[in-house]
């Protein structure tokens, strides 16, 4: 009896040491041009993300996170491979292996190469959308980085439906057109027709799958990247005559550089004030449709009895414009387009805020740090780890983030947010006091009581831009 009892505990201390042992998940979830502004766990209480929301109860919402460059290839390119863009010189529409090198591992390809099985679904490089969406094809994919790789065909501006062009269409006599354009449609049907709700269920397929093996699972959403796309139900919510624009102020593009001028904006584009309101309203209910989405994968994982062990992070590729200063879309550095929401939940970690300055270059080392994982020394983000236990944690003293094909530069401190255009300033410059003005109305680069601010900055700029280039990239894993 004595020598069962003894067995008995040994067996079960085994055990218990193996589960400790036991590899943590990864479950990835990355939206496509999702600005914080549209997110109700921070600041925007109009557009209602509930299963977004829960997970940023849960875990740690990081408030101040920025992007390395406002566009999808070369913003995807970065947090994947754990470099600027600046340092690979990846400004376009890649995956950005192209420039890394077949040796230097990705995120995922690291945790592939220590035994886990990694799965795409969807849009994780970039992905043309809607083209590579409505082809079913891989778009600009990194082969190297999965184990197996998922895509998830839909409709897009074709889908069944009633639709309006709100961009470029005054008169409204054109109901809908394809490419990168505000297309709005109130689509037939049920989430399935779309990708993003095919997305959730091939997700949700993989982890039931794969529940008894470590896994990175990447999911990839494409809304609320334009068209507007989503079944009707999502869009009664929001009667567009109810929106509530965001305001403007007299000759507010007066003090702005001409390159700051964004490339999408309701007076190139011809915009009536109907159509800005729906373009908004359009835009909230695919977030909405999007979040529901998310809440399906999460709903799964829980029912897979894997939240205990699975590190779960929520983010998009840039933020969006909504007709500030009568902006739309990306590429702008400004606060809408270069800001986004990030959330890191990781089991035993209590729910909380941390409002220090972040990037999404930082979750590469953050999530290997938190498997356990040995990466290269080289890797320019930093981890995060600190403030899961700690959310007051300092990370970085501000965000950098790069645009128009490198030539444009962003610097955000807790006081300022400052934008040169060109190297040698050449195009210009903005100063924005964000504790005065958060809205960036005012531009004060120009106003002479400000020149020692400006001066500061660019000796700053000069400094990161070198910090950044003289990494030495040539150093395999």
């Amino acid at each position: 009896m004595f020598k069962k009892v003894i067995v008995f505990i040994f067996l079960t201390s085994t055990l218990t040491c193996a589960q400790q042992k036991k590899k943590p998940n990864v479950l990835f979830i990355i939206a496509d041009d999702l600005t914080t502004t549209a997110v109700s766990a921070y600041e925007n209480k109009a557009c209602k993300t509930p299963n977004i929301d829960k997970l940023a109860s849960e875990g740690v919402k990081y408030t101040r996170t920025y992007c390395q460059y406002p566009v999808c290839g070369p913003s995807r390119a970065s947090f994947m491979s754990g470099y600027y863009p600046t340092a690979t010189t990846t400004y376009g529409y890649v995956s950005g292996r192209e420039n890394i090198g077949p040796d230097r591992k990705t995120w995922s390809q690291l945790f592939k190469d220590n035994g886990y099985y990694t799965a795409r679904v969807s849009k994780i490089y970039h992905m043309g959308v809607p083209i590579d969406i409505e082809r079913g094809s891989n778009g600009q994919d990194d082969e190297a980085s999965w184990t197996e790789r998922f895509n998830s065909k839909g409709p897009e501006w074709t889908a069944e439906g009633d639709a309006e062009l709100v961009q470029g269409n005054p008169d409204g006599t054109l109901p809908r057109a394809g490419g990168n354009v505000m297309t709005i449609v109130k689509a037939n049907g049920d989430d399935l027709v779309h990708s993003d709700g095919k997305t959730a269920i091939k997700a949700s397929e993989l982890i039931r799958a794969h529940k008894n093996e470590p896994f990175f699972i990447a999911v990839g959403f494409v809304r609320p990247h334009v068209p507007f796309v989503a079944p009707k139900e999502y869009f009664e919510p929001y009667p567009y005559k109810k929106t509530v624009m965001p305001k403007q102020i007299e000759n507010d593009w007066d003090d702005i550089p001409e390159r700051g001028i964004n490339y999408v904006n309701s007076v190139k584009h011809k915009m009536t004030a109907e159509q800005e309101k729906k373009a908004i309203a359009a835009y909230y209910a695919s977030v909405s449709y999007m979040d529901a989405q998310v809440g399906k994968v999460l709903k799964t994982l829980e029912e897979a009895g894997l939240e205990d062990n699975t590190i779960v992070i929520f983010t998009s590729d840039h933020g969006f414009h909504l007709g500030e200063h009568r902006f739309w879309m990306k590429v702008s550095l400004h606060e809408e387009s270069a800001r986004v929401p990030m959330i890191i939940k990781v089991p035993g970690k209590k729910p909380a805020a941390c409002h220090s300055f972040t990037e999404l270059v930082d979750m590469y080392p953050t999530v290997a740090e938190l498997a356990g994982l040995k990466t290269s020394k080289n890797l320019q983000g930093k981890s995060l780890v600190q403030t899961l236990d700690n959310p007051g944690h300092k990370v970085r003293d501000m965000a950098f983030s790069v645009s128009q094909g490198g030539k444009t530069f962003l610097l955000r401190t807790e006081k300022w947010a400052y934008i040169q255009y060109d190297e040698d300033a050449g195009s210009g410059i903005e100063l924005f006091d964000m504790e005065k003005d958060p809205k960036q109305y005012y531009n004060l680069a120009e106003d002479s009581k400000y020149m020692d601010v400006v001066d500061d900055f660019k000796r700053k700029l000069k400094e990161k831009l070198q910090e950044v280039r003289t990494n030495d990239l040539g150093i395999a894993y």
